[in-house]
């Protein structure tokens, strides 16, 4: 039934329902709203799997998945056979690391012998290059050298030769003495060989960094300290020996060379009592001090000078050696030379005035023994093999193996390869060709866009990273970011390398043979020749160069450029195709020091009037601390003071690589492992960075600047909490301390 209600003007109808109606409306309103929760439901679970769906792809997808490249495989093998697995990381990671490096040895010496390698192949192919007028004597040089037969066959005619030039030699009764500077004269100008002190052409380190001539302690060859051996008598037997076996090899009488030898003893020992350490000079302020050529040279009368200077040097007719060696520069009394210690020099010039002019024949054996090292890689190989077992019984009576110097890093190593021989002296002779080829071979595109992107990558993150150096106050933070963002980098190759060089197209005066000494010696002539030429071209662009072969990062403090050699850049620290943890680890974690080291003087007293120096004092504290509280490898000691900015340098590279690591990660998916080493790829990180530091502990120079390789892990891994974090480390474990620093 139907009423009607009035409602203002209108009316409206309204049905009455009934009870059931009533019943069935309700029950449909529930069931509508059942439905609108399932549809709700429905759909929030559709999203919430396609979330799940998307963060799988995006983060799961991007997860370790397992390299199975070659390169992949050859550093999985490397590190599988330098760890030892057995060792807690939490307790010694340098043994979890590096346990087994006596069986792998260093990396950074495989690394070096390996460029050695790279570059035989190069000189053993020379069909492979397209080659330039004049560099086919590179290839012609290397083949001479490894030409033992004709080597061994001309035995010591040649360097009998050479004797004679030098005015001959008593022991063979056909000596002709000439003037003692003369002499001195010939040796470094035509021979290549320092006796008494060493000359050569460098950049100053300091301001305005021009080239200068600079004079050097001498390096010799069997250090006799007699104070500090307890074999010192034993070593004087092994060198006596030595000498008479040079002089039977040089077809003399041995039974008429006592003397000769004993007084060549005695210069060695004179001369290592006036050697004075560059740690020393260091600590007392004193690198090198300018002099003018005319404050060394001989006086015309005795004592005093000119002006009443005295003279630091008279034996030694300074200006008429250096005319010699560094022709055709022109000098003159007034020249400024660098000398790194004077009071060396003046001991070294009273030794030969009061002892040595009184016995030139003694004095003439001296020098004829000294160069038989000097030439030693052009002579039989007799020569040669008697030099290394002097080096290495001396080793055995001292404790101290016998070292080579390769691409800027020590290394022991008892046996040299001829090829090895012929390869460094080719490098040497023959760099500026060998430097190009040697970049087309190990340096491609990909690596060098990989290693750049690396670099910028760990580069920003230090910018940013300043923000929270507590130390540092606001203009010397605005400041350092400044110095990074306007700091050049030369990745792999630097522009000398590349660009074509009239004299690396011709070497037109190197003579080849017809003794393999003659032509050695030709080459020595022709490399000063070209230093010195390089040195008298426009400054800017002959003020350095980073060999590409090397292992050595190079900062120009002039220019503010950093240069990482393509030599550097390979595997096992780097590689385009290795997992990233690896790459940011390892050569990640090298760039980051070598960013470090531009700001080593804030870190010295009085290096940042402006900076918090409490706070900073407090940090330089804490880790001099934190190093001090971890154990010495045996047989090893160290200065904490000594190596605190390297130390200060390595935790911070491993902070900065780490953080710079992280950020790459947020930005690319995608990471990868080393199979089967069952590490997490931060843990891999650590890993990598432990594997830098690799090598024997027993090596190490006590005169070294950085600390021994185990503290160089252990240290800046105490030091990370991110170490602990992910190696699950316990309380009171070595590298979980109680509390940690923030130098950087």
């Amino acid at each position: 039934m139907w009423t009607e209600q009035a409602s203002g003007s209108g009316t409206r109808r309204r049905r009455e329902r009934s009870p059931e109606e009533e019943l069935h409306t309700t029950q449909d309103g529930w069931w509508q709203m059942t439905l609108r929760a399932l549809r709700t439901l429905l759909l929030f679970s559709i999203i919430l799997g396609l979330s799940l769906l998307l963060w799988g792809y995006v983060f799961q997808g991007c997860g370790p998945s397992p390299c199975k490249t070659s390169v992949c495989q050859d550093l999985l093998d490397l590190y599988l056979a330098s760890g030892n697995t057995s060792v807690a990381p939490c307790t010694d990671f340098f043994s979890f690391a590096c346990g087994n490096i006596n069986r792998t040895g260093s990396p950074f010496q495989a690394l070096a012998e390996e460029n050695k390698r790279r570059v035989r192949r190069i000189l053993e192919t020379p069909g492979s290059w397209r080659l330039a007028p004049g560099e086919e004597k590179a290839f012609e040089f290397y083949n001479s050298c490894m030409n033992m037969s004709a080597i061994e066959a001309a035995g010591a005619s040649p360097f009998r030769q050479v004797i004679e030039e030098l005015g001959g030699w008593s022991i063979f009764g056909n000596w002709t003495p000439l003037d003692f500077n003369q002499t001195l004269s010939l040796l470094m100008s035509q021979y290549g060989h320092f006796p008494f002190f060493r000359a050569y052409l460098k950049p100053l380190p300091t301001p305005p960094y021009l080239p200068v001539i600079q004079i050097d302690q001498p390096e010799l060859d069997v250090l006799l300290k007699q104070k500090q051996e307890p074999n010192y008598a034993q070593i004087l037997r092994e060198y006596l020996s030595y000498l008479n076996r040079l002089v039977t090899l040089l077809g003399g009488d041995p039974t008429k060379v006592g003397n000769d030898a004993s007084y060549s003893l005695f210069i060695n020992s004179q001369l290592n009592q006036f050697l004075r350490p560059g740690e020393q000079q260091q600590a007392q302020g004193k690198v090198f001090e300018m002099v003018t050529i005319d404050q060394l040279q001989v006086p015309r009368a005795k004592g005093w000078g000119k002006m009443g200077i005295k003279r630091v040097a008279p034996a030694i007719d300074w200006l008429s050696c250096l005319q010699a060696t560094f022709a055709p520069m022109s000098l003159s009394p007034s020249y400024r030379v660098a000398v790194h210690d004077l009071e060396y020099l003046k001991n070294m010039s009273q030794l030969i005035e009061k002892d040595l002019m009184k016995h030139r024949d003694f004095l003439q054996s001296h020098i004829i023994f000294g160069l038989v090292k000097t030439l030693s890689p052009a002579l039989d190989s007799q020569f040669q093999e008697a030099h290394r077992s002097l080096s290495q019984k001396v080793g055995e009576l001292t404790g101290r193996p016998p070292m080579v110097r390769t691409a800027g890093e020590e290394f022991f190593q008892p046996v040299h390869p001829r090829w090895m021989t012929c390869v460094e002296k080719t490098e040497a002779f023959f760099e500026p060709t060998l430097a190009t080829l040697f970049i087309k071979e190990t340096f491609k595109p990909s690596t060098h866009s990989a290693a750049m992107e690396l670099f910028t990558t760990i580069k920003d993150t230090f910018i940013s990273h300043l923000h929270t150096v507590p130390w540092m106050d606001r203009e010397t933070r605005a400041e350092a970011q400044d110095r990074l963002t306007q700091l050049q980098v030369k990745m792999g190759p630097s522009e000398w390398a590349l660009k074509p060089d009239p004299a690396r197209q011709e070497y037109d005066d190197v003579q080849l043979g017809p003794s393999f000494l003659q032509t050695f010696l030709s080459c020595v002539r022709s490399r000063q020749a070209r230093v010195i030429q390089g040195f008298l071209q426009p400054f800017s662009s002959h003020r350095w160069q980073v060999l590409p072969w090397g292992l050595k990062a190079s900062y120009s403090i002039p220019d503010h450029v950093m240069v990482f050699p393509a030599g550097l850049l390979q595997p096992p620290f780097f590689h385009p195709g290795y997992p990233r943890a690896v790459n940011f680890g390892a050569a990640g974690s090298i760039m980051a020091r070598e960013l470090l080291h531009i700001f080593d003087q804030l870190l010295l007293p009085g290096g940042c009037p402006a900076c918090d120096t409490r706070a900073l004092q407090k940090a330089l504290l804490c880790l001099e601390r934190l190093y001090a509280a971890l154990p010495s490898p045996k047989g090893t000691s160290f200065n904490v003071s000594r190596t605190l900015l390297e130390d200060a340098a390595d935790a911070g590279a491993l902070a900065i690589a780490l953080k710079a690591y992280k950020k790459r990660l947020v930005l690319f998916r995608g990471e990868t492992i080393l199979p089967n080493l069952d590490l997490s790829p931060r843990q891999l990180f650590f890993r990598s960075y432990a594997q830098v530091m690799c090598r024997d502990p027993s090596t190490q120079d006590p005169q070294d600047i950085r600390s021994p390789p185990t503290l160089r892990v252990h240290g800046p891994l105490s030091d990370s909490p991110a170490f602990t974090t992910h190696f699950r480390c316990p309380q009171g474990a070595l590298l979980n301390p109680p509390s940690r620093c923030q130098l950087w």
